[in-house]
């Protein structure tokens, strides 16, 4: 997952006429944080360590719900997307705690500007895996996501698509990412996300970057398995898999270089949409 995000980097280098950073620079970084030590403040309490924890092994529990290339996750049952949106919100829940623990306004301010982008994006999510729950007829994601892929592409493509459209809405603003928020920035009036994390330092900052990427690579995982439905064998699959994360990344990266971020008045406008071509792709499914 780290080498993601540094070719969404090297993307927006690329197109700026930069070198950029080297792929590897997050693996760099989460190395030397996990060999430093951890600073706390006095106001803090176990809620501020736990954080991170929780943020980290919620994301890494989803991915077990998520099919690979084809093939079935290690955790699957009827329902388990639910499971799965539910988890990315728990990670976020311990985010936002921690944050509020510090007893900083400014931390708060992120949290509460992270809570309410959230519950606008949740509905697009859970809308758009209802649609390809319904278009294929399952309701675990090995299914969902699976050889029943294909078929539904061939009889049900322009709700899918729309389904689509939307989960990259919502995975640019569930990472983070412009045009909903600028993990890049440190200005106070637009930090989102970044702003509640400035407290964390070494082991705690290595996880929550990690459960970050992790975060991104899930998303990731979820689109291109959506869009090429794999019915391939396994190394082909796998060679697909591989190439789609790398394009998801690519396209991430261009979005941010081509776009400027919006004004916060103007993100749940954008989220509301999503919502929105996901009610249409179930509409097409329902007509």
């Amino acid at each position: 997952p780290p080498l993601l995000l540094g070719v969404v980097n090297r993307v927006k280098a690329m197109v700026a006429g930069r070198r950029g950073p080297p792929l590897w620079q997050l693996y760099a970084d989460l190395w030397k944080l996990l060999r430093k030590g951890s600073v706390y403040s006095r106001t803090t309490t176990w809620v501020f360590r736990a954080g991170p924890v929780v943020g980290l092994a919620a994301v890494a529990t989803a991915g077990l719900l998520l099919p690979v290339a084809g093939r079935p996750a290690p955790l699957s049952f009827a329902g388990d997307f639910v499971l799965l949106a539910y988890l990315l919100g728990l990670a976020r829940f311990a985010t936002a705690l921690a944050a509020l623990d510090t007893g900083s306004s400014f931390e708060g301010m992120g949290a509460a500007r992270e809570v309410t982008f959230a519950s606008l994006a949740e509905p697009a999510l859970f809308v758009a895996l209802v649609v390809v729950a319904r278009a294929t007829g399952s309701l675990s994601l090995s299914g969902m996501l699976g050889p029943e892929l294909p078929a539904a592409w061939g009889a049900a493509a322009p709700a899918l698509l729309l389904a689509a459209i939307a989960l990259f809405v919502v995975a640019l603003a569930e990472n983070a990412r412009i045009p909903v928020d600028d993990p890049a920035t440190h200005l106070e009036l637009t930090m989102i996300h970044e702003v509640m994390v400035l407290d964390h330092s070494g082991p705690d900052l290595a996880f929550i970057l990690y459960g970050a990427s992790l975060k991104f690579f899930l998303f990731g995982a979820v689109l291109v398995q959506l869009l090429l439905g794999f019915a391939a064998p396994a190394p082909v699959a796998a060679l697909a898999f591989v190439l789609g994360l790398l394009g998801f990344a690519a396209a991430v990266g261009l979005v941010e270089s081509v776009m400027a971020r919006l004004r916060l008045t103007r993100v749940p406008q954008l989220l509301v949409g999503a919502s929105v071509l996901s009610v249409f792709g179930l509409v097409l499914l329902l007509r």
